[in-house]
């Protein structure tokens, strides 16, 4: 066992109760790492299930958890006036409902529309109003851009993922996915905006893509690859 390992092996025996050696200080003992501790700052199981699956593609052993296991989560308001400035707000939040290891991860995501001055941005889920259905939503932007033609109804999805990590400090990763505004409402799959992003390259709304074909090139799925990269590389150290 090299000093730095017996240095953590030390430090957790000495915290723990007299006569009781746990688990994890014997992993380490044996060469095995502590699972990688991750709070995900969402309610959204889809989110949940799309990271911890890009997590064992990336083969980081992980505890992960969202806001669904803290006894008592807290509504954090978006009052930041950029997607990054959101998600570091979320992310920051939460240190001190969680253990001083964990790492925590907020991410904001929205729809910029660039005839319309990249509304509704950083307000893609307030747009109209919270309760509003995202049917009104979608149909309202689509009125909006009548008689705009095809190269100017360009449009992105945008998603920033921050990670407050355990020595005080953030991590953020961009990620867009580019297209442009359909004519008309098309699919029944994704959520949100997807019925009225058309893609180019597909000949269809993101609403069309099965999960999988729809994971690979999204926004938020390119970020959540960029930041278990991240992660990945902070666990081997």
């Amino acid at each position: 066992m090299n000093d730095q390992n017996e240095k953590k092996v030390k430090e957790i025996v000495y915290s723990e109760p007299e006569g009781y050696f746990p688990q994890y200080a014997l992993d380490i003992l044996n060469g095995k790492k502590k699972p990688m501790e991750i709070l995900f700052a969402t309610t959204n199981q889809g989110k949940l299930r799309e990271i911890r699956q890009i997590l064992e593609e990336a083969g980081i052993d992980v505890d992960l958890k969202s806001l669904a296991d803290l006894e008592n989560p807290i509504d954090v308001e978006e009052t930041g006036t950029t997607f990054e400035e959101n998600s570091v707000l979320k992310a920051n939040a939460y240190r001190g409902l969680v253990g001083e290891n964990v790492i925590i991860l907020a991410d904001d995501s929205g729809l910029e529309v660039d005839a319309l001055n990249k509304e509704p941005g950083i307000y893609s889920s307030r747009y109209m109003g919270v309760d509003t259905p995202y049917s009104e939503k979608n149909q309202n932007i689509i009125d909006r851009l009548e008689g705009v033609p095809d190269e100017e109804r360009t449009a992105r999805f945008v998603c920033v993922i921050a990670a407050a990590l355990p020595d005080g400090t953030t991590k953020t990763v961009y990620e867009t996915m580019e297209g442009r505004i359909a004519y008309k409402i098309a699919g029944c799959g994704g959520f949100g905006y997807d019925p009225i992003f058309f893609l180019p390259e597909r000949g269809m709304t993101s609403a069309e893509l099965t999960a999988a074909e729809k994971n690979a090139i999204s926004h938020r799925g390119k970020a959540l690859r960029k930041m278990c990269a991240f992660l990945k590389e902070l666990n081997e150290k």
